[in-house]
């Protein structure tokens, strides 16, 4: 494992580090906060989120930032790696009184200079469809007016100088909001899961109703179960997600679209066929629940995270698990591929003929070669007989306030094919749509839902057989019991399921055994699956991390304070001694 030192410089916050393609270093006049830049006191409050957009702005500023702090969202122009943060000129600043916001995702297809759509959940169950650049409000999902006398919380939304009281019930469910995501190649779906353990598809051209839904059995499984709702019109929700035991934490779509991660408080990761709404395979953490979830860009790998402290990487062709990465020292909140640093080359298992330049020549992509590269990720498969030498980039998060990176190579990947001549590099690629968008497949086509097909796709999502799947998970390790007692849980957000009022009891949960799953697919053994070190493993805050983000020219962090940094990459900022010098008065952490 990448070590820091002792003592004093194991507890210094970092504000650069080094991989093989150059210096990572942190702009400290980039960094977005609330406008006072006092470090907000985080006990109790919900994990700090942060959410991009590009509206297509043709000055060549089109990013957009939004984050919330405490009971605070904040939207402004993300300035990145060109020029310093101005935060006293907000897009749209909205605080609420009785909720806080929990996650929020914007439209990506949508998103025009003049609009964007974007979907904020709260503590209370609630979701918002907002437009922070029209400043209005759309319309409020889970949280209707009751028509009956029981009306139990009374909501404030302070808006700048103005307020509406409103009295609802929460009729679909009243436990937190985990996670909200637009569903990829819609401009109307979109997807919610809750600390009850329930998912929700939505669909923002209907309304919710006056009354409780009623629901009917779709489809269900080992440890899940799907409902539509019933009723004489279309209404929402759509469909309802039963989805193991405890709070699901988070998921996430796959590239293409068609398939959808999930992980739960349980400490299962299931991946579902989403349209088929049929269980592909599922994984089990070695203790404690999985936290966070994300795809490899061509949607042939899984990575989770959670409370056992580990990254677990996960075949989906294969159904397996393939390796973990043992780096943080706490639990881990946030998992995320870097779209944009990889290497890709055809190799032949036989002799290179040249000299190193040429070596360097052939196997070098840059910007214009970015779509070659994405195809050949797409090409590879389990049977491809030609190997390839690969390198993922990924990156982790936790609450040991530490950022790893890793590399998955292709001795991990291809273990059992003879290796060719060939050097692993890390070079810049450029994805080619957002993290919804299209991209190979999970499932071996490389197309990408539309709005019709994806609508069509649910109304008929009765498929017939259930799809066979293959367990898997991370395991016990004998000499991590002493590490044991030096988890920082007075960090976590505990991550507790509440128990909904209207739980469906259709599905008799069959309940597995930690202890029994220990050396099966399921857990495999902690030896008998490799063990990744981190390449670099930095402590770059002082509160716990809850943000990773990998865009093109930087790399976005965020901690429970409210300081959302920005990493630039090698070679992106030039004169950098000068813009320090210029802008370290406003750095927290210099």
């Amino acid at each position: 494992m990448a070590a820091e030192g002792g003592g004093k410089e194991m507890n210094e916050i970092k504000t650069q580090f080094t991989t093989r393609e150059g210096a990572y270093k942190l702009l400290s006049h980039s960094e977005y906060s609330r406008p006072n830049r006092v470090p907000f006191n985080s006990q109790g409050s919900n994990p700090v989120k942060v959410s991009f957009v590009n509206v297509n702005d043709q000055s060549g500023n089109g990013d957009r930032i939004c984050f919330n702090v405490g009971r605070e969202l904040y939207f402004y122009i993300y300035k990145g790696v060109r020029k310093a943060a101005d935060l006293s000129k907000p897009i749209d600043k909205r605080i609420y009184k009785g909720t806080q916001p929990t996650c929020h995702d914007f439209n990506h297809l949508t998103a025009t200079p003049e609009s964007v759509s974007l979907l904020v959940g709260f503590s209370a169950g609630q979701v918002q469809l907002i437009d922070p650049i029209k400043k209005e409000t759309s319309k409020l999902f889970n949280e209707e007016v009751c028509l009956c006398a029981n009306t139990t919380l009374t909501l404030y939304f302070f808006h700048f100088s103005w307020f509406v009281c409103v009295c609802v019930c929460r009729l679909i469910d009243k436990s937190r909001v985990t996670c909200v995501k637009w569903v990829p190649g819609s401009e109307s779906l979109f997807l919610v899961a809750h600390s009850s353990g329930n998912m929700y598809l939505y669909n923002v051209e209907h309304t919710c109703g006056t009354t409780a839904p009623h629901y009917q059995l779709l489809k269900q499984g080992e440890n899940y179960a799907v409902h539509t709702c019933k009723s004489k019109s279309t209404r929402n929700p759509l469909l309802k997600w039963m989805v193991g035991e405890g709070a699901l934490n988070e998921f996430a779509f796959s590239p293409d679209g068609k398939f959808l991660a999930c992980v739960s408080q349980d400490g299962f990761l299931r991946v579902f066929n989403f349209d088929a709404v049929e269980l592909h395979g599922t994984m089990k953490s070695y203790f404690g629940g999985l936290l966070c979830v994300c795809w490899s860009p061509d949607g042939k790998y899984i990575v989770a995270g959670g409370e056992d402290d580990l990254v677990t990487v996960w075949s989906f062709v294969d159904c397996r698990v393939i390796a973990r990465g043992h780096g943080h020292k706490s639990w881990v909140s946030v998992v995320a591929f870097d779209h944009y640093t990889t290497s890709v080359e055809e190799s032949e298992p036989l002799e290179f003929s040249g000299s190193d330049e040429d070596f360097q020549d052939q196997i070098h992509f840059g910007r214009d070669r970015a779509n070659s590269t994405q195809s050949r990720l797409s090409k590879r498969n389990s049977t491809d007989s030609r190997p390839l030498s690969v390198t993922y980039r990924f990156g982790s998060v936790g609450q040991d306030t530490q950022l790893c990176l890793w590399d998955l190579t292709e001795d991990i990947l291809f273990p059992h094919l003879p290796l060719s001549r060939t050097r692993t590099h890390t070079n810049v690629m450029t994805a080619t749509s957002p993290p919804g968008g299209a991209g190979s497949g999970s499932g071996g086509t490389n197309a990408t839902p539309t709005p019709n097909n994806k609508t069509g796709a649910i109304d008929g999502a009765i498929a017939t057989g259930v799809s066979k799947f293959a367990t898997l998970s991370l395991h016990e390790r004998r000499e991590r019991q002493h590490h044991e007692k030096d988890h920082k849980r007075n960090h976590s957000m505990g991550h507790i399921s509440s128990k909904s009022s209207d739980k469906l009891h259709l599905l008799a949960k069959t309940k597995t055994d930690p202890a029994k799953t220990l050396g099966t697919l399921l857990c495999p053994r902690m030896e008998d699956v490799p063990l990744l070190e981190p390449l670099i493993c930095k402590k770059i805050a002082h509160e716990r991390l809850t943000v990773l983000i990998f865009l093109e020219d930087c790399v976005v962090t965020a901690c429970q304070e409210g300081f959302i940094c920005t990493w630039a990459r090698p070679g992106k900022v030039e004169n950098d001694r000068l813009t320090y010098q210029s802008f370290s008065f406003i750095s927290y952490f210099i």
